[in-house]
């Protein structure tokens, strides 16, 4: 009982802490003169996964790794499967070609990557550095490509982010302390959330007799995943439908290359990757990145009944995700 409190009590104040980073930094982005697109892509889809960062430095610290592996892939399961499906579902998402020439296949050789370091059984230090050095390369690549994109894009990243042309034109010093004290109290917020969420897990886990891998494979990414949920829900609703691929293939990328790249640099010890991660998970993050392919072509849009088809493979592997893990 005490466990599920101390959780769902993370779980709110770290929802808090990533909304306040990802309005603060990306204020505080463009106020330094950061175009609006870039941001959205950039600062935003990092601020998403943010919660992701947080637990899966914490649950190293604690010596409960499987967490943070586990709430990678799973996040990037529900983000693709059960987030992007159901935004398909609401409304038909068209694809614009740079998601073929940069987000889809990084996203695929992200996943890649991620299952073939992971095939020792551990993530390393030298395994974060070289994923991080791979969100590098990726991110220079969506600037450029980023410039490229059309005004009605940006300013709709600009509606959707709150960041006022004023705010980005001309902003004092006054404002950029603001914006900076909103970024520093959102941090904090998530660290402290991320603790205690971490903690709350762990309890469960252990009440139920069940591994910390399937706690981070399910309400952990679930729970860190609700920055990515919202902005894309609300950006299908508002016909926004730009942002919302964006953000979750962003966040998707993100999540591997930067998050869990980081977590592994900042782990006292080596990340070990539990089998049941390793010879089922994983893959199947990985398959569902390859899936993305051919259905992402064809007719360059997800579908409503594609979007159905990937709400329908999320439910399917949480009922083999149980008999697998319990």
């Amino acid at each position: 009982m005490w466990g599920a409190a101390l959780f769902i009590w993370g779980l709110v104040v770290l929802i808090v802490g990533a909304e306040l980073v990802v309005r603060g930094g990306a204020a505080l982005a463009a106020s330094l003169g950061v175009k609006p697109l870039i941001l959205g892509l950039t600062v935003v889809a990092i601020g998403t996964s943010f919660p992701e960062l947080a637990v899966g430095i914490t649950a190293c610290v604690q010596g409960s790794g499987a967490i943070a592996v586990g709430n990678i892939a799973g996040t990037n399961l529900l983000n693709i499967l059960f987030i992007l499906g159901l935004s398909a579902l609401l409304r038909p998402l068209p694809l614009h070609l740079q998601v073929f020439k940069l987000e889809l296949p990084v996203m695929v050789v992200a996943a890649t990557m991620m299952t073939v370091l992971a095939f020792d059984g551990i993530l390393s230090r030298l395994d974060g550095a070289l994923m991080l050095t791979a969100a590098g390369f990726y991110t220079v690549a969506l600037v450029r490509l980023s410039r490229q994109e059309s005004r009605n894009t940006a300013k709709e990243f600009q509606e959707q982010f709150g960041v006022e042309p004023s705010e980005v034109v001309q902003p004092s010093r006054r404002v950029r302390i603001k914006f900076a004290t909103i970024l520093g109290i959102g941090i904090v917020l998530s660290i402290l959330g991320a603790d205690w969420l971490v903690g709350g897990a762990v309890s469960i886990a252990h009440s139920f007799g069940v591994s910390d891998a399937m706690i981070g494979l399910t309400i952990v990414a679930v729970g860190t995943s609700a920055p990515e949920f919202v902005t894309t829900v609300v950006a299908t609703i508002k016909n926004e439908r730009d942002i919302a691929v964006g953000n979750l293939l962003g966040s998707s990328i993100y999540n591997i290359l930067v998050i869990l790249a980081i977590t592994c640099l900042a782990s006292p010890q080596p990340i070990p990757v539990e089998p049941q991660l390793l010879f089922f998970d994983i893959p199947i993050m990985a398959a569902v990145a390859l899936l993305c392919i051919p259905v992402f072509i064809t007719g360059r849009s997800v579908s409503r009944f594609e979007g159905g088809m990937f709400v329908t493979i999320y439910l399917l592997y949480m009922v083999a995700l149980l008999q697998f893990h319990t």
